[in-house]
C-alpha cells in the first residue's frame, strides 16, 4: 500500500450546506466574488491538494485579467449567467461546463446577473 503525500478530501456525507455563511473572497479576487470552501484543501505554493468549492459573482462584479494556474480545473455554471472574455465576449448561461488543464489562460470574467459555480481544482499528483 502506497501512502499519499497529500491527503485525500474528507468523507463527508450528504448534509445541509450553509448558503448565508462561510463565503470569502478568495486571494486574488475582486469583492463582490466569494467562494465557499466544500471539501479539500489545494496548496498553490506546493503544487498539491485538490479541493471543490462554490464560488459566486454578485450582480455586476467582475475580473479585470485573465487567469492561469498549474492546476486541472472543472467548472459547472450552477445558475445565473457567466460572461468570458473582453474583446468578444461570451454569455453562458446556467448548466455550461468547462474542463481546463493547467497552463490554459481564461476569463476575465463578469456576471450581470449574478451566478454560481461548482468549481473542482486539483493537481495531477492527486490523479495517481
Amino acid at each position: 500500500m502506497t501512502t499519499q503525500p497529500f491527503p485525500l478530501k474528507e468523507h463527508k456525507e450528504f448534509h445541509q450546506v450553509d448558503m448565508g455563511q462561510g463565503w470569502r473572497v478568495p486571494p486574488g479576487y475582486p469583492e463582490g466574488i466569494e467562494q465557499k470552501i466544500l471539501a479539500g484543501r489545494l496548496d498553490e505554493v506546493k503544487g498539491e491538494g485538490n479541493r471543490t468549492r462554490l464560488l459566486r459573482f454578485l450582480p455586476g462584479a467582475r475580473t479585470e485579467k485573465p487567469f492561469v494556474h498549474d492546476y486541472w480545473e472543472e467548472v459547472y455554471l450552477l445558475e445565473g449567467d457567466l460572461i468570458v472574455g473582453d474583446r468578444s465576449p461570451e454569455t453562458y448561461p446556467a448548466h455550461t461546463y468547462a474542463c481546463r488543464p493547467p497552463g490554459v489562460f481564461h476569463g476575465p470574467f463578469r456576471s450581470e446577473m449574478g451566478c454560481l459555480l461548482l468549481e473542482i481544482h486539483y493537481y495531477e499528483t492527486t490523479l495517481r
